[in-house]
């Protein structure tokens, strides 16, 4: 894309509608008078970052907090009494922040392993849940989840935050209105130059307890490279950069397009230039066949900053008549016509603040959040399937009512994880 011919302005009407609307709505979250009460689960940096769009949105008071690493601990602990003039409970188990009298909902930022067995003893404490993504470790876990939380009737935020930006809903409404005609096909990527740490063994600090923190997942020998930040490009927890970071690129994918789940996926890459350093691969390429179109993923963890950075992180849905791009902030009308203008339509909002004011919001009103469980179960299911085909090497076909693998049981082996020693998969319950 060439950034010479585009031609910017500020919003259309619709653009303006939906910025006014946020606003009002955020407002209205502003000047709600009850703070709900609630519990963070896992206090690294994503955790305190949303909390803190609970606190930017006047809307909480965090009344315990539990890790297991106990600096993060303190420190958590210390910030957020800096914030609201009271310090939480604080607690290395989460069974023991559950238990606190008058807690209304959980926050959980734990990693991905983690997930399922919080937000499953939450909800049947009856807790309101804001679960970040990935939902779920595996398809088995996810359906659990979606189940558990149909039963207590608890609402629930998964924390796909681009679902606020006003950029995602204006394509899907122009692409539904047809000016460019039928989609045909997508593409969605996030390249960008991981920063990795040293691979090798080490003991872990003496505040974690790395045992706790590895969970139900394998316990691997503590690096800097697997522990805290870093465990996102770790097969056993984070599972790598299209699971942990591309499933919003998906997620927003599937919105705009208003699709379910893929009906066949295929997948091929590998581990090229960090090959020893980590354990997903550092160059994907996913075919999606969705009903509507299919939709390709892509992702290179090197070698992105001086390759058409504009595009690097965003959707591209290639049309009859045209092209849209959309990132969080701005989407682009490319009309299929040599020379024609482009036109840009810039964005704004704070989309960890308005995610966590929908979610506070349906806390006090008691209706549904706007993304369901069963919404980022569909989302992680896709993405889980991509790693599947990937660590397969097929094209696998799948029969989304069944969630299952046509024909292929090596494949639908991969459908849930086993649990180590003194761990039971919420599958088996």
């Amino acid at each position: 894309m060439n950034p010479v011919t585009r031609r910017r302005f500020l919003g259309s009407a619709a653009v303006g509608a939906a910025a006014l609307a946020h606003s009002k709505s955020f407002a209205a979250t502003l000047s709600q008078p009850r703070r709900v009460k609630i519990g963070l689960i896992g206090t690294g940096w994503w955790g305190l970052v949303v909390a803190k769009a609970g606190f930017a949105v006047n809307g909480i008071e965090v009344v315990a907090i539990c890790d297991v690493d106990s600096a993060h601990l303190e420190k958590a602990a210390t910030e957020i009494e800096g914030i609201q003039g009271r310090k939480p409970r604080t607690f290395k188990n989460y069974e023991d922040l559950l238990g606190v009298d008058g807690l209304e909902a959980v926050v959980i930022g734990t990693p991905t392993q983690w997930h399922a067995l919080q937000f499953i003893a939450a909800v049947n404490r009856g807790l309101d849940v804001y679960c970040e993504k990935p939902l779920a470790a595996d398809i088995r876990e996810g359906r659990a989840m979606v189940r558990a939380a149909e039963r207590s009737g608890r609402i629930v935020q998964v924390g796909f935050q681009r679902r606020q930006s006003d950029a995602y809903k204006q394509v899907r409404d122009f692409l539904n209105a047809g000016s460019f005609g039928r989609v045909v096909q997508a593409e969605a990527q996030i390249n960008f130059t991981a920063g990795l740490r040293n691979p090798a063994p080490v003991p872990p600090p003496a505040t974690l307890d790395w045992d706790a923190w590895c969970g139900p997942a394998p316990l691997l020998p503590y690096s800097e490279q697997v522990g805290h930040l870093s465990w996102r490009l770790e097969k056993t927890t984070g599972q790598g950069h299209l699971y942990d970071w591309g499933i919003h690129l998906i997620d927003s994918t599937r919105m705009i397009l208003g699709e379910t789940v893929p009906h066949t996926i295929s997948a091929a890459g590998g581990i090229f230039q960090h090959k020893g350093r980590i354990t997903t691969p550092d160059t994907l390429n996913v075919t999606f066949e969705f009903a509507r179109c299919p939709v390709t993923w892509r992702h290179r963890l090197w070698g992105s900053q001086e390759y058409t950075p504009e595009i690097n992180n965003g959707i591209m849905f290639f049309c009859e008549r045209g092209s849209v791009f959309v990132a969080d902030n701005r989407w682009i009308e490319i009309p299929a016509v040599k020379d024609a203008q482009r036109v840009v339509h810039q964005v704004q909002g704070n989309l960890p603040n308005l995610h966590m004011a929908e979610f506070l919001d349906s806390v006090r009103t008691r209706k549904p959040a706007g993304t369901s469980v069963a919404e980022a179960h569909l989302t992680t299911s896709t993405v889980k399937l991509a790693m599947i085909a990937y660590e397969t090497g097929g094209r696998l076909r799948w029969d989304a009512a069944k969630e299952d693998f046509i024909g292929n049981p090596a494949a639908s082996k991969l459908l849930r994880h086993e649990y180590r020693a003194g761990y039971k998969h919420p599958a088996s319950a």
